[in-house]
């Protein structure tokens, strides 16, 4: 069941599946209140790192030395989804692909 679908910064659709939030909260059950910032991290990131394996990693500043992973695929031109979210204090800026002009 899709719970959301938002406009990734190429304009493709991303969604948020039942099954891949509830992934999300039962390895990280502190993500549970940050449901609305996963989907606004995909729609208004910070910026956007190289992932593994063709997937792309939507950051979300939320602080100085605090940050909003979202790692997301883009299967094509009109679709994609969410595979995890998680909050880490520190990202790989060398996978920079894309910054928003802030």
């Amino acid at each position: 069941m899709i719970l959301d679908t938002v406009d990734s910064i190429n304009g493709v659709a991303i969604r948020l599946t039942e099954e891949r939030w509830d992934h999300i909260v039962g390895r990280r059950p502190y993500m549970a209140t940050y449901y609305e910032k996963v989907l606004d991290a995909v729609q208004n990131p910070s910026f956007i790192l190289r992932g593994a394996r063709g997937s792309l990693v939507a950051v979300l500043a939320l602080g100085r030395r605090r940050y909003l992973l979202v790692f997301y695929r883009e299967v094509s031109k009109l679709d994609g989804f969410i595979i995890t979210a998680y909050i880490d204090d520190a990202v790989d800026r060398s996978k920079i692909i894309w910054r928003a002009d802030r």
